[in-house]
C-alpha cells in the first residue's frame, strides 16, 4: 500500500498517475457516483478524505471499513487532502471527523510501504 497526502488542488492524482500508469478507469473516487472500492479492485483511492467524513455521516466506522478495504486491496493506492493543518473548527463533528482521519492516516502511513506529500505537484519522500 501506498500513501499520497497533501493539500486540497496540489495535484496529488495526476501525480500519482504519471508516476505509476494507472489509467483514471482504475481509481475510485467516493466524490463521484461510483461503485464500491472493494468491489471494483480498484488501484487507487482518491479523495480518501471524503470516504471517511462519507462513514462518519452514515453512522459507520471508517477505522473498521478502511482495514476491510486493505484486507481486499493490500496494494491499492490512497491519496487523501490534509486536514488537520489550520483553524480547529467549532463544530464537534468536523473535530472528529479531522481527529479520525488524522489517526486513521497515521496508521496507514506506519503500514504503507511508500509515503509522499505532494505540493504543487511535486512528491516529497516521507517514507
Amino acid at each position: 500500500m501506498e500513501l499520497y497526502i497533501g493539500g486540497y488542488a496540489q495535484g496529488k492524482l495526476t501525480y500519482v498517475l504519471k508516476k505509476t500508469g494507472i489509467s483514471p478507469e482504475r481509481v475510485y473516487d467516493p466524490a463521484a457516483a461510483v461503485p464500491d472500492c472493494a468491489e471494483t479492485g480498484a488501484a487507487v483511492i482518491n479523495h480518501f478524505h471524503i470516504l471517511v467524513k462519507a462513514l462518519l455521516k452514515e453512522g459507520k466506522s471508517p477505522e473498521d471499513r478502511v482495514w476491510e478495504i486493505l484486507a481486499h486491496n493490500p496494494g491499492v493506492i490512497v491519496i487523501s487532502d490534509e486536514v488537520g493543518n489550520g483553524i480547529v473548527p467549532t463544530d464537534a463533528g468536523e473535530r472528529e471527523y479531522r481527529e479520525r482521519l488524522g489517526r486513521i492516516l497515521c496508521g496507514l502511513a506506519e503500514k504503507a510501504d511508500k509515503v509522499e506529500r505532494i505540493v504543487c505537484g511535486i512528491g516529497q519522500k516521507i517514507k
